[in-house]
């Protein structure tokens, strides 16, 4: 299954100053991650990111900070419980005694929802494999950023992607999700993107 950008989230998970030297490859991993920011931002995707407690790993990279539409802090490796207020939209509200009857009332439309979250971050096997493991048992479809993931090692970080296959999240790459989100070289944004890449 393509994925499509009005179904699509993405989920950047503790880019944060301090971990990212620790991180094999991490430079390479904090350059995609971006990538996938600017293109989400191209592309009207809503881009959410955690931080691990941030007290002791510092902020989110500075240059991704500033693409996110929200950034939230935790303490829990997973960051699913922190981000399901921002994963949902919110419930219509209901009406109470005082309430116009329902059929004065204006109908409230339908938010859509978005289904697919796209996951980045680090540590792969730790704090990403977590959340999207719990994201899985919630009924999402997750899709892991392989290129923009890392551990501390590359042994850590395949054992996660090997695990979070098996479970059922699709693995993929930054180019992967642009050129999907995409679709089309007669894109508008097609131009920018490739520009993002080269």
């Amino acid at each position: 299954m393509l994925l499509t950008v009005d179904d699509s989230q993405l989920v950047l998970i503790d880019f944060q100053a301090r971990l990212m030297p620790a991180i094999h490859d991490g430079q390479a991993v904090l350059a995609n991650a971006r990538r996938l920011a600017r293109a989400a931002r191209l592309l009207g995707v809503p881009v959410w990111a955690t931080e691990q407690n941030p007290a002791g790993l510092g902020g989110t990279d500075a240059e991704l900070a500033t693409l996110c539409d929200r950034v939230v802090n935790k303490l829990a490796f997973s960051a699913a419980e922190a981000l399901q207020p921002l994963l949902t939209p919110p419930a219509p509200r209901g009406g109470n005694a005082r309430s116009l009857p329902r059929h004065l009332q204006k109908a409230q439309p339908a938010q859509p929802e978005r289904g697919t979250l796209v996951l980045a971050g680090c540590e792969a096997h730790v704090c990403l494999l977590q959340t999207a493991l719990e994201l899985l048992e919630q009924e999402w479809d997750v899709c892991v950023v392989t290129d923009a993931c890392g551990s501390r090692t590359d042994r850590n970080r395949d054992a996660a992607f090997d695990r979070l296959a098996g479970a059922g999240c699709e693995l993929v790459t930054t180019e992967m999700i642009g050129f999907e989100w995409l679709r089309d070289c007669r894109h508008p944004r097609f131009k920018e993107w490739l520009a993002l890449i080269k």
